[in-house]
């Protein structure tokens, strides 16, 4: 499993998933969730109904119970019982609930009835690591409870997730952790079964004949790729894979390549020791010189002065 291409760059981004809080709130209601960078907020409704607002996005979500929703770019938003209600800024909602980290948030007005239970998190990616798949993720993903009823791989891990965050028992936070990842690995297969190509690089990753060349390329950084050996591996004539490649992933397949070099690379003097000629020919470069180029033109900054900042930083902190 941790072969195929999806799972490769999930690693390589390091996603972490986690869950903030399950909630209940009660009309009247509304929670501004501030923007923050390298994340992408969920929220799914357990019972209920809510209306979505995203900071950029002129007409709101309506979730009802079983709707998934997906924010992949840590835009503001504002969760609410009704389209313009006044939200109060999610801080402050925690702090006049009292909210201690364990238990339901709950919140709103006197009016139990209708109550509306959300289960909220996010997924976390490494700072400073890029991909087409981060790049090329819509400013929203809702799954309808059309599709997530139907799921029992969303049903099975939400009720898991839910008993292990409610248990607060030995080694939950990881195993929390793990199961929120199954929720954005499934959400993004389920967008791209109902989109088709229209999802881009996801739709990129996922195809079939695609992913086995981005397996080999990930696997065998060090490799002489070519378009052609690269099309060889995918099963598909040169011109055929070209043209599909660019336009899924949003970039040819020598630059990819490269990136996917340089990802590695980034990774590597970040936080390894491994020194710079042994990092250039581990992600296929033959002198330092030439990896010293590529390193530049993709950060911005040179490897040996970006592992100096590097360490500097983990003294800091």
């Amino acid at each position: 499993m941790e072969n195929d291409a999806l799972s490769q760059i999930l690693n390589a981004l390091q996603m972490r998933g986690t869950v903030y809080f399950h909630t209940d709130f009660s009309s009247p209601w509304g929670v501004e969730v501030p923007q923050y960078s390298n994340v992408a907020r969920f929220h799914m409704v357990m019972r209920g109904s809510c209306v979505v607002t995203i900071d950029g996005r002129a007409d709101p979500i309506h979730l009802s119970t079983g709707d998934l929703v997906v924010i992949p770019h840590g835009v503001c938003h504002i969760l609410s019982d009704a389209p313009d209600r006044q939200a109060d800024e999610l801080d402050f909602v925690l702090s006049k609930s009292g909210y201690n980290g364990s238990g339901a948030l709950i919140y709103g007005g006197p009016e139990q009835l209708g109550s509306c239970k959300l289960f909220c998190g996010h997924f976390e990616f490494e700072e400073g690591a890029t991909h087409p798949l981060l790049a090329g993720l819509p400013e929203v993903i809702h799954l309808p409870n059309t599709q997530t009823m139907n799921a029992e791989w969303l049903d099975s891990v939400i009720r898991f997730v839910s008993s292990e965050v409610l248990g607060e028992k030995a080694g939950a936070e990881a195993i929390v952790h793990r199961l929120t990842e199954i929720i954005f690995i499934q959400t993004v297969r389920a967008f791209v079964d109902s989109v088709g190509d229209q999802a881009g690089s996801l739709a990129g990753v996922l195809d079939p004949k695609l992913s086995r060349s981005l397996n080999a390329v990930h696997s065998k950084p060090e490799e002489k790729w070519t378009v052609e050996s690269m099309a060889a591996m995918a099963g598909m004539s040169r011109t055929v894979f070209a043209e599909r490649f660019s336009r899924l992933i949003g970039m040819t397949p020598h630059n990819y390549v490269t990136h996917w070099r340089m990802q590695l690379a980034y990774k590597m003097l970040a936080g390894g020791s491994l020194s710079i000629i042994d990092i250039a020919e581990t992600v296929g470069y033959g002198s330092e010189a030439a990896f010293t180029r590529a390193f530049k033109n993709q950060f911005d900054i040179t490897p040996a002065l970006f592992r100096k900042q590097a360490k500097i930083e983990k003294l800091l902190h």
